[in-house]
């Protein structure tokens, strides 16, 4: 499962040709082998190719929202700030439970506890914050849930962030690459053609991290918090390098 964040990614297409016909080193042939299609170069020639970089991208719609809840309080003690931020935070826990949000989709994290001071570097007390990460997979609902998680959590409650994904997203993927496997051979035509050479065999294969990324979409919930899921943008970069043919 993919996540996306709040940038996306700038599209970067890079397309390199290396060619080194016959007549730019000096009537050197290319080295072909019977049925056409282009061989390795015998050992210290280089080889005669062609290498550009393909991008491809779809659109899915998210149906999962990852919330990262927190409960942060401030007491004179340790153990009484300790004392309210659990409270609160087993009462943002049990809020989205009664929701019906599954216990495996809920998850304990960031748990800090700091001291604060004075302008005389004296300690007057301590802040003790506890996070609660949330899987929320009924996206019309998700809106009303943050807000009554928040509200169960009072003052000390906290909303750090929210983020949208796709929890199988194996086609798009799939899709993503086909398309960026079919832009790289396009330009590769081109240059080749360009050149007067025909494409040969496919030499090397080399994929960059997928990208993932939102895109506007409709509100999914009339809340306190409305939910815009809007679409998922992900997307595949490909570099492919072609020997070239005689």
């Amino acid at each position: 499962m993919n996540r996306s964040r709040v940038t996306t990614p700038a599209l970067v297409v890079l397309a390199t040709l290396v060619l080194m016909s016959s007549g730019m080193l000096g009537g050197r042939p290319a080295y072909a082998s019977a049925n056409g299609a282009t061989d390795s170069p015998p050992a210290g020639q280089p080889r005669e190719s062609v290498s550009v970089t393909g991008w491809g991208e779809v659109f899915g719609e998210p149906d999962t929202l990852t919330a990262e809840f927190a409960a942060e309080t401030t007491a004179v003690t340790v153990e009484e700030a300790v004392d309210r931020a659990t409270a609160a935070a087993t009462r943002m826990r049990d809020s989205l439970i009664r929701a019906g949000v599954a216990r495996a989709d809920l998850q304990t994290s960031n748990v800090t506890i700091g001291s604060n001071m004075n302008e005389n570097r004296k300690i007057t007390g301590y802040t003790v914050s506890q996070g609660l990460t949330a899987t929320i997979r009924d996206l019309p609902r998700a809106g009303a849930l943050l807000s009554a998680t928040i509200a169960a959590g009072g003052d000390a409650a906290r909303l750090n962030g929210a983020s949208f994904a796709i929890e199988d997203d194996a086609a798009l993927l799939t899709e993503a690459r086909k398309k960026a496997f079919a832009d790289a051979r396009g330009k590769a035509e081109l240059y080749a053609g360009a050149a007067g050479r025909p494409l040969g065999r496919v030499v090397r294969i080399s994929e960059t991290d997928p990208g993932f990324a939102g895109a506007g979409g409709m509100a999914a919930a009339d809340a306190r918090f409305p939910i815009e899921p809007g679409r998922q943008r992900l997307s595949a970069s490909v570099t492919v390098e072609w020997a070239l043919g005689s």
